[in-house]
């Protein structure tokens, strides 16, 4: 997890607010979903998105979500779960689409084993999201030019890529962060690499509904 200065840059980044309703897909640990509960507080609403496409390999994900909403204080936040593609389906209309790390996995194996697609996902959010909604996605920059041909092999996406992708759906790009990039990362290393673990170039994009 970031620091706190980065933690809050990020969520004004994001724009989540008091009474925002937030979909935070793959939660993970629910780092990031606690954090957004606490922020939008007892008006917003949080919804911690497990893709089933996740739970083939990680069966406690679910219940750890569960876990999260079950703890005091997180009567906002509510854990659900579809294919990828069918996140509209278990969700509702969201000021806030949060993508965190993840991006890059639309294009590997592992999510693509049930038939989802980047352009078919981004085509979910468009339709979730309400007007002006922010689809905000962080992740693992690769090589500039490289486009997707280090997804599988080293966990990371060209962001030229992630933009064409996304803008392809309808979106709007309306600002970019660089507040968690790294330029010494020479994106030619697989992120779990102790080397670059945690300290990997990020690029920040907010994408906007028209």
């Amino acid at each position: 997890m970031y620091d706190q200065a980065k933690q809050s840059e990020l969520i004004r980044f994001a724009r989540v607010a008091v009474g925002t309703t937030v979909i935070d897909v793959w939660p993970g640990d629910g780092d990031w979903t606690r954090i957004f509960s606490d922020v939008v507080g007892p008006e917003g609403r949080v919804f911690g998105f497990v893709p089933t496409e996740i739970v083939q390999i990680k069966k406690d994900a679910v219940d750890q979500m569960r876990a999260v909403a079950g703890e005091p204080g997180r009567e906002n936040v509510e854990a659900v779960s579809a294919d990828l593609v069918a996140m509209p389906e278990v969700t509702e209309p969201a000021d806030v689409l949060w993508l965190h790390l993840f991006y890059h996995d639309f294009h590997t194996a592992l999510i693509q084993a049930k038939g989802a697609t980047a352009g078919e996902f981004n085509r979910a959010v468009y339709e979730r999201l309400k007007p002006g909604g922010a689809y905000v996605i962080i992740d693992h920059a690769a090589a500039a030019g490289s486009g997707t041909s280090d997804t599988q092999a080293l966990h990371r996406i060209d962001p030229a890529s992630v933009r064409a992708e996304v803008e392809a759906a309808g979106f709007v790009l309306d600002a970019e962060s660089s507040i968690v990039a790294n330029k010494d990362d020479p994106h030619a290393i697989k992120v779990f690499d102790p080397s670059i673990k945690d300290k990997t170039d990020r690029f920040a994009y907010r994408f906007v509904k028209a």
